[in-house]
């Protein structure tokens, strides 16, 4: 069956409109590459823990139990994606989230994950109590 080729015996009306508020490919693969950077579980968890504050390279290895080697490779990742932004103050280098839209991105999945797989984390709710 070819690429054109329908499966259906009609298509809406509503294909074409639909297939017009899309953005351009060009654009689509800048936002896959984009969501990317939020599949692995160490850069999510260096992202929610710069969602608190500015943090150096350590402070984030102490925080997400990895070495300073293995979190710098993230957050260089992370620069690429310009979803981290840093500062260097000295001999040091602070980190933090790129802008709004990341700590924004993040919050709407972490409650999409809590809706879809029932309430909140319990060590969130503990570290509340």
């Amino acid at each position: 069956m070819g690429k054109n080729e329908h499966v259906c015996e009609s298509v809406g009306e509503y294909v074409n409109e639909v297939a017009s508020c899309l953005p351009s490919d060009e654009r689509i693969i800048e936002l896959s590459e984009f969501l990317e950077a939020f599949g692995d579980s160490s850069r999510i968890k260096i992202l929610l823990a710069l969602s608190k504050r500015e943090l150096c390279t350590c402070d984030l290895s102490a925080i997400v139990g990895l070495s300073v080697s293995a979190v710098s490779h993230q957050l260089r990742v992370l620069r690429d994606k310009k979803l981290v932004k840093y500062r260097k103050k000295g001999r040091n280098v602070y980190y933090s989230l790129d802008d709004e839209h990341v700590a924004a991105i993040l919050d709407i999945a972490l409650k999409h994950v809590e809706e879809r797989y029932g309430g909140k984390d319990e060590k969130m709710q503990a570290e509340k109590s």
